[in-house]
């Protein structure tokens, strides 16, 4: 499959057996906020925890490593969430994982070894896995045409709006101690008696008028891959400067807590706002159109910020880089999710959530080594700003290419039928 082939194919979607009203769509995107949560809440309280379990040894490896286990759990198992999702059914799989989440989320309040809680940690990447795909599947499921465009667009609004707050909550509520904001986790148990009651399990309804079963359609394993490899690539840029951005005010000479945070905070609205004008661009613009369009404001904003000489210098970087970030995401699971039959959107859900979480546990090895390779982290941003510049430009060339291709074919076609 070429970067241009960005149609549908594979059916279009089954509309659900009943109409769909605001609140299944506000329990789904509760729902996509869980994974969010889980990499942010305990983020503030990290150096307490070190503190805490200083008499443990490698303490203060294990302590980052109950921060960031889950994503890398998600990218391992979320192919098989998406396999049982597709076997089992949605629903079923969605409340199990959100009681389990709640459960682990809430065991550190207990738990007196660091190892243990490690291992919950683990446990929730799992529950985690499970949640993101279920509602991700859900959603293509119950929506489809514009309507689907516009709640996988706000999958990446209320994602970026919950990091915000829910770093803020947890810096807050880590003032009463490093155990204080577990407590969040509780809040998610009343989520699962709401969607037993308010989501349902989809059924096709076109179904083979001979055996009465619904018509095998292979899963598209190459253009799976195709997006999942673009997802990985995504997801690096989209937590490059999350993860790096202090480092970079550091060696500028402006990093307190303070400037940094107004910074991210900055970055985060900018996200919001692509991932708003992506609903409005999707209108008129193709996939392949915006997909192009996000990896190219990545690179303005990551070779702004390494052009960057002060805090000021750095915003406009933080801005582009923000606006890319939140129109990459609904381009990627987007474009997964309209190449996908129903019986293949849990396996392709898990694919791409697996795909983007390990890109987020993989971004700051990555940009490590690509740091050793080129003597320091602005000059790593800098070679990954000109990266994806270079890909946006490949990805747009591609695509004016297979639409001059396919004019081409077009017109011989005609030519032919009426010679004929």
């Amino acid at each position: 499959m070429g970067v241009s082939s960005f149609q549908q194919v594979g059916g279009e979607p089954l509309s659900p057996a009943r109409p769909v009203g605001f609140l299944p769509a506000l329990l789904l995107m509760l729902g996509s906020c869980l994974p969010v949560i889980g990499a942010v809440l305990i983020a503030p309280v990290l150096p307490q925890m070190v503190v805490h379990f200083a008499a443990v040894p490698n303490a203060e490896v294990l302590v980052p490593l109950a921060l960031t286990a889950p994503a890398l759990v998600v990218g391992l198992t979320a192919p098989f969430a998406g396999v049982i999702v597709d076997r089992l059914g949605r629903k079923r799989l969605l409340l199990a994982a959100v009681v389990l989440y709640a459960a682990v989320g809430l065991a550190p309040l207990w738990l007196a070894s660091l190892y243990y809680i490690v291992v919950s940690r683990v446990l929730l990447g799992v529950a985690e896995a499970a949640i993101m795909t279920c509602c991700t599947t859900l959603i293509s499921d119950y929506y489809h045409g514009e309507r689907r465009v516009k709640l996988l667009a706000q999958q990446a609004i209320w994602a970026s709006v919950s990091a915000t707050v829910f770093f803020a909550i947890g810096g807050l509520i880590g003032e009463a101690g490093w155990r204080a904001p577990f407590w969040v986790y509780g809040v998610t148990i009343v989520l699962a008696p709401l969607m037993a009651r308010f989501l349902w399990e989809p059924e096709r309804e076109r179904v083979s008028a001979s055996d009465g079963r619904a018509p095998s359609v292979p899963f598209p394993r190459k253009t799976v891959t195709t997006i999942c490899g673009f997802s990985l690539l995504g997801a690096i840029a989209f937590y490059l400067l999350p993860v790096h951005l202090g480092f970079v005010l550091q060696i500028l000479g402006d990093a307190s807590p303070q400037r940094v945070g107004a910074a991210m905070s900055i970055g985060s609205v900018a996200t919001v706002a692509g991932a708003l004008l992506f609903k409005l661009l999707a209108r008129w613009w193709g996939v392949a159109t915006l997909l192009a369009a996000s990896y190219a404001a990545l690179g303005l904003g990551f070779v702004l910020v390494a052009m960057a000489t002060s805090y000021n210098g750095s915003l406009p970087g933080v801005i582009a880089a923000g606006f890319g970030a939140g129109l990459v995401l609904p381009s990627l699971v987007t474009w997964m999710m309209s190449r996908l039959a129903f019986e293949h959107r849990g396996k392709g859900a898990g694919a791409f959530t697996a795909s983007f979480f390990v890109g987020q546990f993989i971004c700051p090895l990555v940009v490590l080594g690509i740091s050793t390779l080129n003597q320091g982290l602005i000059e790593s941003i800098n070679w990954f700003g000109w990266c994806f510049l270079g890909l946006a430009l490949i990805l747009a060339a591609s695509h004016l290419a297979g639409r001059s291709l396919t004019g081409a074919e077009a017109g011989k076609l005609l030519m032919e039928k009426q010679h004929d």
